[in-house]
């Protein structure tokens, strides 16, 4: 890990700043492989942060935190994973199961990753993903699965995911989301 940079949990305190990041990561990073009323159907009907996940105490957020600074950390990116049903969706998404899995039979689901655009491309998604993939296996899973953007696929299949099947995750503005089943083996 780059010694300016620290994984925690994420707090309820930090709401506001993950909306914020999460809003322009949508905006920005994505934007090239969804349509403006994509994007904001799915910014108001699926992403955004899952407190449940918050709750759990798997959600977590990196932060930049300079040496020798008085300034305080950053945030520059979340994500997490989750040993619960819910494949994708935040608090406002209604198509939720927050069943416990079972390790030896579920596989982990790897949830809401988001890189604020002025941090992409430095790591910080793979150092993110490794932390949720080792803490998923201290839990006893074996398995991990999501429902991938196009634009974070492109990171999960370099990191071993295969793609299971497109789904089309419907809009409350009428659209429909491409996304992408991916599961890994650990």
């Amino acid at each position: 890990m780059q010694p300016d940079l620290r994984i925690r949990p994420a707090f309820v305190e930090d709401l506001p700043v993950l909306r914020a990041l999460i809003d322009a990561s949508v905006r920005r990073l994505q934007a090239q492989d969804y349509t403006p009323a994509q994007m904001e159907g799915a910014l108001s009907t699926v992403f955004g942060v899952d407190t449940q996940l918050i709750a759990d105490r798997t959600y977590l957020v990196v932060e930049y935190c300079p040496a020798q600074s008085e300034e305080p950390p950053i945030i520059t990116a979340c994500g997490g994973w989750s040993k619960r049903k819910t494949l994708y969706g935040a608090d406002q998404w209604t198509d939720r199961h927050d069943d416990l899995l079972d390790p030896s039979l579920d596989a982990a689901k790897i949830r809401a990753f988001f890189i604020h655009p002025d941090w992409a491309r430095r790591g910080i998604g793979t150092l993110l993903l490794n932390t949720c993939e080792t803490a998923a296996k201290a839990a006893g899973f074996s398995r991990f699965e999501m429902g991938a953007t196009l634009t974070g696929a492109k990171l999960f299949s370099a990191r071993g995911y295969l793609s299971i099947k497109k789904l089309h995750v419907p809009l409350c503005n009428g659209e429909s989301l491409p996304i992408i089943h991916m599961e890994k083996r650990a």
